[in-house]
């Protein structure tokens, strides 16, 4: 059989079957979540909710950090997909209107899947760890692109390395160095660190509404978000040269 033919082979129905049964298991888990939180997520309690023993559930997940590693990957996919989309839908647009699309997105799904969006950012779990370099590291680094090229659409990488961050330590530049691909090419350290910095604005003011620590603003939260949005888009781009060698405005 050839290299195509083998690709081409239809599931079994024994893998089918696997496939719908794992699918049950990871609704049931979510819906456990939704209930009871993460803190009271177990095998046994999502076995006992499917009407079906914890060592038949141990065939598909054989301890709870493999099935909370699902969880995380699908809840990061989902958020990933929330925020392309949002882009997607401002095709066409000025790089500022795609980066506050993408910034929208990302607050529309936090704000639309509370508990998923605590799976993520939330408490952590006690005594788990994500797999190094597994599926959620993959699928957080996909949202995070999607964010860099929106935001430093249409600079040049001597642009951003010549962007104002103040004076980063040279420990610090040389791990940031390594951490933000750009293209074909390592994002530059001052870069790194506005995107650290811009992310870190964005995502703390949906954690508070996400969360609940701002509903006193009521129906204007969304206002409040997009107001701080551009102001952080501004912020950023002031800090980088219109052109290569010129110096960047002041704050």
């Amino acid at each position: 059989m050839s290299a195509h033919q083998y690709a081409t082979v239809p599931p079994s129905l024994r893998q089918r079957r696997r496939a719908v049964a794992t699918q049950e298991i990871v609704d049931a888990a979510e819906g456990h979540l939704a209930e009871n939180g993460l803190h009271a997520l177990s095998l046994r309690a999502v076995a006992r909710g499917l009407g079906m023993t914890v060592q038949a559930l141990y065939h598909y997940f054989p301890n709870r950090d493999a099935l909370v590693t699902v969880l995380v990957a699908k809840a990061y996919e989902e958020l990933a997909d929330a925020v392309t989309a949002a882009v997607g839908d401002a095709a066409g647009e000025p790089a500022e209107l795609r980066f506050l699309a993408a910034t929208d997105g990302y607050r529309r799904w936090a704000v639309t899947h509370p508990e998923r969006f605590q799976l993520l950012y939330g408490a952590p779990l006690r005594h788990y760890a994500a797999p190094a370099e597994g599926p959620t590291t993959r699928a957080m680094r996909r949202m995070g692109e999607a964010f860099q090229r929106e935001l430093f659409d249409g600079f040049t990488t001597a642009q951003l390395a010549a962007a104002d961050t103040r004076t980063l330590s040279p420990a610090l530049q040389a791990h940031l160095a390594t951490q933000f691909p750009h293209g074909r090419q390592t994002l530059p350290a001052p870069a790194a660190a506005l995107l650290m910095s811009a992310w870190g604005h964005m995502h703390g003011m949906v954690v508070l509404e996400a969360f609940g620590h701002t509903s006193f603003i009521g129906e204007h939260q969304a206002e409040i978000y997009r107001m701080a949005m551009r102001d952080l888009w501004a912020d950023v781009h002031r800090r980088i040269p219109s052109c290569t060698g010129a110096a960047p405005a002041a704050p």
